[in-house]
């Protein structure tokens, strides 16, 4: 934020600085130079803003949770994931980012189920964040089934953190 108030602070001061300096001169090129100083001045404020926004916005999401686990053989969404969603679209309603939902499963079960499993966990978060306001087109569902575990273990406890989407 300091950043963005030294380079505003900065070009308010040239501007002013240009202006109060102005002679006289009432030329068509005086003027124009002016002017295009002016546009330039407001040109790197307004770039200066919107990068500090990015930035902003950047951070919220990295501190968001981006993991939303499921219950055994289910696709349906938690309370608990809905608010952790609401969350991340509130950021996501103030950029452009897009995003990808990759959807996960445990090892039980075949391949097939498992990876149809998974595309159904990603859908149902990408139609949650369809339904309260973001972008069809910024979202993209894809399933790995039970090929990308996030520990490769076999009980309750891991398979628990296997069946889950992230959002990345």
């Amino acid at each position: 934020m300091e950043i963005y108030k030294t380079k505003l602070l900065g070009a308010v001061f040239a501007t002013a600085l240009l202006v109060g300096c102005a002679s006289t001169d009432t030329s068509d090129d005086t003027a124009a130079a002016i002017a295009a100083e002016q546009a330039a001045a407001e040109a790197a404020a307004t770039k200066a803003a919107e990068e500090e926004a990015a930035r902003k916005a950047a951070e919220e999401a990295a501190s968001l949770q981006s993991i939303f686990y499921f219950d055994f053989d289910q696709a349906t969404l938690s309370a608990d994931t809905r608010a952790a969603l609401d969350a991340q679209i509130a950021v996501l309603k103030d950029s452009n980012a897009k995003v990808r939902l990759e959807g996960h499963a445990d090892e039980r079960g075949t391949r097939e189920y498992n990876m149809a499993l998974g595309e159904r966990r990603a859908n149902a978060v990408a139609n949650y964040l369809v339904i309260n306001g973001v972008a069809r087109y910024r979202i993209e569902a894809v399933s790995y089934g039970e090929e990308c575990p996030m520990d490769p273990g076999s009980d309750d406890s891991i398979w628990s953190q296997n069946r889950r989407v992230e959002l990345k």
